[in-house]
């Protein structure tokens, strides 16, 4: 198997969830396919969808909820099947 990290495309604020009162995206040990959306990037109200870029098992939430993030900082960790 092998690590693979999802990285910011953009500069914004990241969400692990849609919305505050729902289930976070995706929890270490979840398994996740290529295309499913792992978080947020939100940048003056306008939001882009975070897709993990191959499947796996997520191994680690590198980012916070809410952190301030710039575009190639690392956001979760996956260990491709």
């Amino acid at each position: 198997m092998t690590r693979k990290t999802i990285t910011a495309t953009m500069p914004g604020v990241f969400y692990r969830r849609p919305d505050p009162e729902e289930e976070k995206y995706v929890q270490e040990g979840d398994h996740v396919e290529e295309g499913d959306v792992v978080g947020l990037i939100g940048v003056m109200k306008n939001f882009q969808e975070v897709e993990a870029d191959a499947a796996g098992t997520v191994v680690e939430l590198i980012a916070e909820n809410e952190q301030e993030i710039e575009a190639g900082d690392e956001l979760v960790a996956v260990e491709t099947d």
